[in-house]
C-alpha cells in the first residue's frame, strides 16, 4: 500500500542536505536567462580575431551540447529517487532539472544573440562523443530498468563527477576568469556567475548521493573507482581536444592550468568519496556542509 510521506508522521526533514540544497536553490536559482544583456558582448565578439572567435565557438559548442545532454538524461535518476521514497532528494532534483534547462537556454541564447549560425556539433570531438553521446546516456538510461545501487553509482559518477565535476567546472572556470580579467563579454560573465553557482549545488548533491551509496554499500567504492578510471582518459581528452587546436590560446588561457584544474577536480572528488567508506550518513552530511561553506 502506498504511503504519502508528507501526510504521515514523518513529514519533511528540513535538516538533511538535499532539502537544504532545495531551499538554497529557491533563493539563488531563480535567475532568468532572458534578462541578461548581451549588447556589449555583441560588440566584443565583432572585435575578436579569427582565433578568438574559433575558440569561443569551440567552447560554446561543448557547453551547449553538454547542457542539453544532462537535461535530457537526468529524468531516470529522478524516477529512481522518487521510487525509493526519498521525497526531500526528489524535491531538490526538480530544481536541478529546471536549472539544467535554463543552462541550455542561456548557451543557445549566446549563440543566437551573436548571430552565429551553422552546425556547432562539428566541434564535438571523438572523446566528447564517447562521454556525451555514449557513456552518459547509457549510464542514465540503465536506471529505467536497473535501479540498483551499482547502476545509481555509475550514473552519478558519469553525470556529477565527470561531466559536471571535471568538464563543466574546468571549462566554466577558465572562460569566466579569462573574460572577467580582460573586462570583456560582460553578459557572458554574468551568465557564468549564475551557472557556476547552480553547478556547485548539483555537484554537492552528487557527492552526497555517492557518499550515501558508498556508506550503505561498501563494495560500491570499487564500482565508483573503476568508473572514474574508465572516464578519466576521455575526459582529459575532451580538454586536450579543445585547447590543442592552436599553439597559443587566446584570452590568456593557459593549457597546463586547464589540465591541472581538471585533474585537481578528479583527485579531490576521489579523496572525498573514499572517505565515505564506513562513515555514517550523519558524518557524511556534516562533511559536505563543512566543505560547501557559504553555499549552505
Amino acid at each position: 500500500m502506498r504511503v504519502l510521506q508528507t501526510t504521515s508522521e514523518k513529514g519533511l526533514d528540513h535538516s538533511i542536505l538535499p532539502m537544504r540544497l532545495y531551499h538554497k536553490a529557491k533563493k539563488l536559482g531563480t535567475w532568468n536567462p532572458r534578462d541578461i544583456d548581451f549588447t556589449q558582448d555583441e560588440k566584443d565578439w565583432a572585435n575578436f580575431n579569427e582565433v578568438e572567435k574559433e575558440m569561443s565557438l569551440r567552447l560554446n559548442a561543448v557547453f551547449l551540447g553538454g547542457e542539453e545532454a544532462v537535461t535530457r538524461d537526468l529524468l531516470p535518476l529522478i524516477k529512481v529517487i522518487s521510487n525509493e521514497g526519498r521525497m526531500e532528494e526528489e524535491m531538490f532534483l526538480t530544481t536541478f532539472l529546471w536549472e539544467e534547462a535554463k543552462h541550455v537556454e542561456i548557451f543557445r541564447r549566446m549563440v543566437d544573440e551573436l548571430g552565429i549560425s551553422g552546425d556547432l556539433s562539428i566541434y564535438h570531438s571523438d572523446n566528447y562523443k564517447r562521454i556525451f553521446y555514449e557513456y552518459l546516456p547509457e549510464a542514465m538510461d540503465r536506471l529505467t530498468h536497473d535501479p540498483s545501487p551499482e547502476a545509481q553509482a555509475e550514473a552519478s559518477v558519469t553525470y556529477n563527477m565527470i561531466v559536471e565535476g571535471m568538464l563543466a567546472e574546468t571549462g566554466y572556470h577558465a572562460t569566466f576568469t579569462s573574460y572577467k580579467r580582460l573586462g570583456i563579454m560582460p553578459g557572458t560573465v554574468q551568465a557564468f556567475e549564475y551557472l557556476k553557482r547552480d553547478e556547485s549545488r548539483h555537484i554537492c548533491y552528487g557527492v552526497y548521493l555517492l557518499s550515501r551509496l558508498i556508506a550503505e554499500h561498501d563494495h560500491l567504492w570499487d564500482v565508483v573507482s573503476k568508473r572514474m578510471e574508465l572516464l578519466l582518459e576521455p575526459a582529459i581528452g575532451v580538454v586536450q581536444d579543445i585547447i590543442g587546436q592552436v599553439d597559443e590560446l587566446p584570452f590568456g588561457l593557459d593549457k597546463n592550468e586547464m589540465i591541472q584544474t581538471a585533474m585537481k577536480q578528479f583527485g579531490s572528488r576521489m579523496d572525498v568519496l573514499e572517505r565515505a567508506r564506513n562513515q555514517s550518513l550523519e558524518s557524511i552530511q556534516q562533511a559536505r556542509e563543512e566543505e560547501m561553506g557559504e553555499l549552505l
